[in-house]
């Protein structure tokens, strides 16, 4: 992980202060159906414009692949924001030119002002220089504060911080702050749970983390492959024959590692993929040929559970069955409440990408986690020991 710069100490007062933020919620007939990145955006923001900062805060929103699309505009999401801050929040159609420049020149020392959608303009994405040396005549300081899109070396999220002092924001900050924790310097034994549905979109994690940790919990259809791969027998379960090569030097090489790999001993099966069918739990080696796996059954969840039970740092991306549809959602439920009990009684759990703070919210347990982080893209990178071009660019220079 590079080095960073938090905000301690920075003095704020009269600057300008572009925050990157992400503020790409889920937006539904023109309603924000989920405002949770707009609740972690907000300590940043509070404490900016508190201590007398004019708080310029940029955005993506969606893919307008460098075009104006309005129903993709910042508009609707600035009221939010400006709701959930209980604030005034201004906004300004553009994120550069006169109207940007007019907004910004209008604001006074703690006021929020939301510039319109930095995809609109192509350059965003291709981190035109010109386009971020645009945005950066509007500010003094630039803050980032999403680690959610730190994976992508684009103007506002890698450009800027190289033509303004940067720092890091205090939900980026947490952020590194709790992946440190979990991966580059855990409390021993550490494990870490992968789930999934193909083992082709994750062979860089899985690579990465056998060198890393004591102990992979595998699951999910991923799992189907590892178990084919050792002549188990999987009936119409998804897998990937063409990696079955891959998966068994995979298991070879955590072995090399002391990396403990656990695989399903028991499935929860189903001649149907559709909600509460007729199911039975069989052995990870004998699924039926007409029926397919879809979850992971009690003894391999009471396996699992025990597992987490002896770690002191846990990682969890992916759920271990179909999650979204019952009952495959037993398994990820029944280790979601373990993880979160283990958590009270000291175990460090972090958390990240979409399928999997899903399954924790359906089963109520993300406040009691220590941390689970709303990225997606960006935690997975992570994990898998990439390099983030929107953190690296925040090392002191």
């Amino acid at each position: 992980m590079a080095d960073w710069r938090p905000l301690d100490g920075v003095d704020v007062r009269g600057k300008r202060v572009l925050v990157r933020a992400d503020l790409n919620v889920p937006l539904r007939d023109g309603r924000i159906t989920d405002l949770t990145r707009i609740e972690r955006l907000s300590p940043t923001i509070v404490e900016l414009a508190g201590k007398g900062a004019k708080v310029i805060v940029l955005s993506h929103f969606d893919r307008p692949k460098g075009k104006v699309v309005p129903d993709m505009s910042l508009r609707p999401v600035a009221a939010a924001l400006g709701a959930v801050l209980r604030r005034p929040t201004a906004f300004a159609a553009d994120c550069i030119g006169p109207e940007a420049e007019a907004a910004v020149a209008a604001m006074a020392e703690g006021d929020i002002l939301v510039l319109e959608n930095t995809r609109f303009h192509p350059g965003e994405e291709s981190n035109d220089p010109a386009l971020a040396k645009a945005i950066a005549a509007n500010g003094d300081i630039f803050v980032n504060d999403a680690f959610s899109a730190a994976h992508r070396a684009h103007a506002t999220t890698e450009g800027l911080a190289h033509l303004l002092p940067a720092y890091a924001g205090r939900l980026m900050q947490a952020e590194l702050a709790a992946l440190e924790a979990a991966l580059s310097h855990p409390k021993r034994p550490v494990g870490a749970i992968v789930g999934g549905s193909k083992v082709s979109t994750k062979l860089d994690l899985l690579t990465n983390l056998i060198t890393k940790v004591d102990l992979l919990v595998i699951g999910g259809a991923m799992a189907n492959t590892f178990l084919a791969a050792q002549g188990a027998e999987l009936g119409k379960s998804l897998q990937e024959p063409a990696l079955h090569d891959t998966a068994r030097a995979i298991v070879e090489s955590a072995a090399t590692h002391g990396c403990r790999i656990l695989l399903p001993s028991d499935f929860v099966v189903s001649e149907t993929f559709a909600p509460n069918p007729p199911t039975e739990t069989v052995s990870a080696n004998a699924v039926p040929a007409n029926a397919m796996a879809l979850d992971v059954g009690p003894a391999t969840t009471e396996t699992i559970i025990a597992a987490v039970k002896e770690l002191k740092t846990l990682i969890w991306n992916g759920p271990l069955g179909a999650f979204e549809t019952p009952p495959f959602d037993t398994s990820t439920m029944r280790l979601a409440i373990a993880v979160a009990e283990a958590t009270a009684g000291g175990l460090i759990s972090v958390a990240g990408g979409g399928d999997t703070v899903a399954a924790l919210r359906l089963a109520g347990v993300t406040d009691r986690l220590t941390y689970v982080s709303s990225a997606g893209g960006a935690f997975l990178e992570w994990m898998e020991g990439k390099t983030l071009p929107g953190v690296a660019a925040l090392a002191p220079r």
